[in-house]
């Protein structure tokens, strides 16, 4: 059994967006040599998230719509009890728990086995700062 960990960073400008990680995930792949296993790919931070879904503008263009009808960005304590700490992205927090925190991918004969359109991407929702994904792959 082999195991492998590589961390991939982000700095996302705007306040919300999402990331097509696919091909940095299938280069840590590469790297690690595993042909038969399961890579993890997981947010470190508690207002990312890490999803898999299909690369398409407008399918991205509603998450975001939606997403913001669900927990609205507003950086007063009234609507979330979070922004009394002194924070102001109650939002994100709710918005990562919706998106989720990690995907889990089978890898076999040394590729990531996705169905079909599927890919990985990094979501954002407390952007303007740096940020990391962990890839743990294991297997042999």
């Amino acid at each position: 059994m082999r195991s492998y960990r590589q961390e991939l960073w982000f700095h996302v400008p705007e306040r919300m967006g999402f990331v097509n990680i696919s091909r940095e995930v299938e280069q840590a792949l590469a790297t690690s040599g595993v042909q038969e296993g399961l890579c993890l790919v997981n947010a470190m931070h508690i207002t990312a998230s890490v999803f898999i879904n299909d690369d398409e503008p407008g399918l991205h263009a509603d998450y975001k719509r939606w997403l913001e009808a669900l927990a609205p960005f507003d950086a007063s304590p009234e609507r979330y009890h979070h922004n009394r700490t002194g924070e102001d992205n109650g939002d994100a927090h709710h918005k990562r728990q919706v998106m989720g925190r990690e995907v889990v991918v089978a890898i076999t004969e040394g590729q990531l086995d996705f169905g079909p359109w599927e890919q990985i991407f990094y979501g954002e929702f407390d952007g303007r700062r740096r940020k990391r994904v962990l890839v743990k792959i294991i297997g042999a």
